[in-house]
């Protein structure tokens, strides 16, 4: 049960040290218990009280981890309805459909064509986490063989899809390590799969004809002592699939109610007869609120821009994208290269190495940590301030791989090349231009 405001309040230190981030410990306690707050926030919250806390503390949707290595993923654990009034954390899976009848050698084909879809974009790694593996004919041994075969050969994660209990027992048996979700507990399997899931530390999907009627099956599995569930509400009607995907997290919000608090599962590939459309459902449930999308197939003109739309929704409004501080080799740049420098925002980075790359002139591009900042703003803030940069470029190690001592500056940050100019002696300091635009003709002129 819930624990109000007030009872969370008698637990807690009352030292009212803001170190929580608002001023008192009532204020946090009431933000605690209305899922605005983590108990983690809280420095001096002694072990006693931190277990009476648990349920109070813990997501209004439950995290649940998918998968292991490097595309392991978690999903739910949300705590806003949207986006704009905190942020979202956990980002939509995408999943791929192989049935357990194709051969290995069309699997195997599959897997790398996939694995093949992976984007850089601002210091990040874009890609798919998931293969959904579809029982096709109540083969146990063929469906384990597919699942070892994918968790053993890609890095993929699975989800495992029988109506058979033997036949899941033979996937789990295969890729258990890979920490595999098992679709889907039903009416007629949650005995079975509940175990099975149980047995293994499993997460389990629950399927039901209506939000409704997931109730009485996450309680019944709650109360075997599972807790990590993912919802499958049963609709393939776009429309209603949406309906139901807003009414249970509003459940899981507003109403609190624990039986709904767990992360979705959607299935586009079974509400559309072409990769197109189900793109457009994929599209329409990273925002609002499936956690996971399967579709039956991938390609680069549907998954990229799903990834890109799943990028910038799940990033944080209140920060801007970084990329990662350092020295960055475009055009395959020498010891006699020039050197430039710029903020680590990540627009004006694309923008920059853009504009270098067109220019086909090899150039050492330096990255500083401007907390995310243009150029002429973090000038303005002094988080681009002459000093800091000089600094910054010695410690970068920029000057055991040229043999020149020449520095190009922004043309609007043009005001720190004297202070630049004091924190490296013998460097010679060039205000480059103003505009991006203008990068590639002045590098060609250099």
């Amino acid at each position: 049960m819930a624990l109000t405001g007030i009872q969370i309040f008698k637990l807690l230190p009352k030292t009212n040290c803001k170190e929580c981030g608002v001023p008192t410990c009532l204020a946090f306690a009431m933000n605690l218990a209305s899922g605005k707050a983590e108990l983690d926030s809280c420095p001096y919250v002694s072990d006693e009280a931190r277990e009476q806390l648990a349920e109070a503390s813990a997501p209004p949707i439950r995290p649940v981890v998918l998968g292991a290595g490097v595309r392991k993923a978690t999903v739910g654990g949300e705590t806003v309805l949207y986006r704009h009034e905190k942020t979202f954390y956990n980002q939509t899976t995408i999943a791929a459909l192989l049935s357990s009848d194709m051969s290995e050698g069309d699997v195997a084909a599959k897997l790398k064509e996939w694995n093949a879809l992976q984007y850089e974009r601002v210091g990040l790694n874009l890609r798919p986490e998931l293969v959904a593996l579809k029982d096709a004919g109540g083969d146990a041994a063929a469906f384990g063989a597919r699942a070892k075969q994918i968790a053993e050969t890609s890095e993929f994660n699975l989800i495992l899809m029988s109506e058979s209990a033997d036949v899941m027992q033979a996937g789990v048996e295969a890729c258990a390590f890979k920490r595999p979700l098992i679709y889907a507990a039903t009416d007629a399997t949650a005995d079975a799969f509940g175990e099975l899931a149980k047995a293994n530390d499993l997460p389990l999907a629950v399927k039901a004809d209506s939000v409704e009627a997931l109730v009485p099956l996450t309680t019944k599995l709650t109360e075997m002592g599972l807790k990590d569930l993912v919802l499958d509400p049963g609709s393939r009607d776009v429309r209603q699939s949406l309906d139901d995907m807003v009414a249970i997290r509003r459940a899981a919000l507003k109403d609190l109610k624990r039986e709904v608090g767990f992360p979705t599962i959607t299935f586009p590939c079974e509400m559309a007869s072409n990769l197109d459309m189900e793109t457009l459902i994929a599209g329409q449930f990273i925002a609002k609120y499936g956690s996971i999308v399967v579709l039956s197939d991938f390609t680069g003109e549907s998954l990229f821009p799903l990834l890109l739309e799943r990028l910038n929704i799940y990033t944080d409004p209140q920060r801007p994208m970084t990329v990662t501080e350092g020295i960055f080799e475009i055009n395959n740049p020498d010891e006699s290269s020039p050197v430039m420098v710029t903020t680590n925002f990540a627009l004006t980075y694309f923008i920059v190495s853009g504009e270098i790359e067109a220019s086909k002139v090899p150039a050492w591009l330096l990255i500083k940590d401007a907390e995310g900042l243009s150029v002429l703003t973090a000038w303005a803030a002094g988080k681009f301030a002459g000093d800091d940069v000089g600094m910054f470029v010695k410690k970068s190690g920029i000057a055991d791989k040229v043999k020149h001592q020449e520095l190009i500056i922004p043309g609007y940050a043009a005001a720190i090349a004297g202070d630049v100019e004091e924190e490296l002696p013998g460097w010679t300091i060039t205000v480059g231009p103003r505009e991006a635009a203008h990068i590639p003709g002045f590098l060609r002129g250099k």
